[in-house]
């Protein structure tokens, strides 16, 4: 036992030192980020960081990705702010159990796999959308109140310290790595901009200034809601968003982290990890969560690859909570700022300008319409979602076009159709335009040899056509179906009946009602 947890927290390859420094980096990056998302969803500031803690610990040590960071997000905080509103935060607390438990179900019936489904391009536009979002979301720094309690934009020497500080931030960053890889630069930045503004007194905005993070350890608290259908039917729909966008963005995240480091993930594994940490979180007062892609970078790029740097995380945030919290509110928000620049700097693929024109226009289009999406309206899950969509159409249309039958006479005047491509929704129509009932002789053969039945469609299709020949007296023999094609036929009973003999291995299509009317 003593040896399965060791090889599980202390792998052969781990660096100590590295996993340690880069999770205290993510720890004092998950700060603001969660009293942030707490404001936008309208709880109180120590909800997002308990969050952050429970979630960070339990997926750091559960989850499918070593490596990956997960916590309170902002996609999960705007899809309960009409719940809270409406029916309070104990409903909250409701809806983040069962959003779990349906997490907890996706990954127990092995449905993560479907991530595979999400193309390339979309994966780009995902991509790069979000790290637009996350440069963009950092511009709210460079705001203050007014006396009449209203944002304005920075001026004067607070704007020209808050952009000094946020340069010399990202400086640091990129330029320490050449230097030295002894520690994380961006802790380094981080500490000495924190150093910089504490010691020289320069007035700029810090992160106490936001709120306060000080609190005790999390409670046990049983969501105070009555336990009914009504109850039910009022947080299902919430839930099922929220297991939704919390799935595709750890999923989306986890093949990310997956190509930087070369390894490979477990999707299934990361959805009962991250329903396990989700139905915990409900039960102690928090606001559901899913993986972070900025901090999971953040630790990637500071060396984080294994199961501590997520462990030291998300048990950092808390002591920040209980013992730290007074020099935690010290840390000036440009050093975080900067911090998330070279995030979104970094995140952003800068590759996929320059395909733009050597791959397929609707790649293009799938891209770009992902990244404005994901720009525009901030839902990840719907930009993500849309993409598959009209990628999956595309390739449809595409598949479309590609059904072709090659016509002729044998020698005993039976004619041949020779069918390539699929025959699915898509080539129906074009599938039936190219026979010729009329024109025909008594007897044709259609050879599936180079194609496949893929769909209702595709037998109703053939349907149609035999029951056209039908009409006029006419045999039809299908040839060459495999396995998959022979299924689909034999589940259709009700619309044609499927003959065939051993020796020919041609499939004669009878119509049901007629061969009923026959006997």
């Amino acid at each position: 036992m003593t040896q399965t947890f060791y090889r599980l927290f202390m792998p052969k390859e781990a660096n100590l030192k590295d996993e340690v420094l880069s999770g205290l980096t993510v720890a004092l990056a998950l700060v603001p980020e969660a009293v942030a998302f707490s404001l936008i969803a309208g709880v109180s500031p120590l909800v997002g960081l308990y969050t952050a803690f429970i979630i960070g610990l339990i997926t750091s040590i559960l989850g499918g990705r070593p490596g990956m960071i997960s916590g309170a997000t902002g996609a999960i905080a705007v899809v309960v702010v009409a719940l809270i509103a409406q029916h309070g935060v104990e409903y909250l607390f409701a809806a983040v159990v069962l959003m779990g438990l349906i997490q907890i179900l996706v990954g127990v019936l092995k449905l993560g796999k479907l991530i595979r489904l999400v193309p390339h391009p979309v994966m780009f536009g995902f991509v790069n959308g979000l790290a637009i979002v996350i440069a963009m979301s950092q511009l709210d720094q460079f705001k203050e109140v007014t006396a009449a309690g209203t944002l304005e934009w920075m001026s004067g020497t607070p704007l020209y310290l808050m952009l000094g500080l946020v340069f010399l931030t990202m400086v640091i960053i990129k330029f320490l790595p050449k230097l030295t890889r002894a520690v994380p630069s961006a802790l380094v930045a981080i500490l000495v901009v924190s150093l910089l503004v504490i010691f020289g007194g320069i007035d700029t905005r810090t992160v106490g200034d936001l709120a306060s993070i000080s609190g005790g350890l999390p409670e046990f608290h049983l969501p105070m809601v009555p336990i009914s259908l009504e109850t039910l039917l009022i947080i299902l729909p919430y839930s099922a968003i929220m297991a939704g966008v919390g799935l595709i963005e750890s999923l989306l995240t986890l093949t990310l982290i997956d190509e930087i480091t070369e390894t490979r993930g477990h999707g299934n594994k990361e959805c009962v990890a991250q329903g396990i940490a989700n139905v915990t979180t409900g039960f102690f007062g928090g606001m559901g969560g899913c993986a972070m892609i900025g901090q999971s970078l953040i630790n990637v790029n500071a060396g984080g690859r294994n199961r501590i740097s997520g462990i030291v995380a998300a048990v950092g945030l808390l002591v920040f909570i209980l013992f730290l919290s007074t020099y935690i509110e010290m840390v000036p928000m440009a050093a975080l700022v900067g911090l998330m620049f070279m995030v979104a700097i970094g995140t952003f693929e800068w590759a996929s300008l320059r395909v733009f024109r050597k791959v397929p226009k609707s790649d293009v289009l799938v891209m770009v319409l992902v990244t404005l999406v994901t720009v525009l309206l901030h839902n990840l899950a719907l930009a993500v979602l849309i993409g598959v969509i009209i990628a999956a159409l595309v390739f449809a249309w595409e598949n479309s076009k590609m059904i072709r039958a090659r016509k002729f006479l044998d020698e005993n005047g039976v004619k041949h159709y020779e069918i390539y491509g699929p025959l699915f929704f898509g080539s129906a129509m074009t599938f039936g335009q190219k026979f010729d009932p009329l024109g025909d002789p008594e007897e044709i053969i259609i050879d599936f040899k180079e194609s496949r039945i893929v769909d209702h469609s595709g037998i109703d299709a053939i349907h149609k056509v035999t029951e056209r020949y039908e009409k006029l007296g006419k045999t039809v023999y299908i040839r060459h179906l495999n396995n998959s094609s022979r299924v689909l036929l034999s589940k259709a009973e009700k619309i044609i009946n499927v003959n065939y003999t051993e020796d020919d291995a041609s499939f004669k299509i009878i119509l049901e009602q007629e061969k009923s009317v026959n006997s």
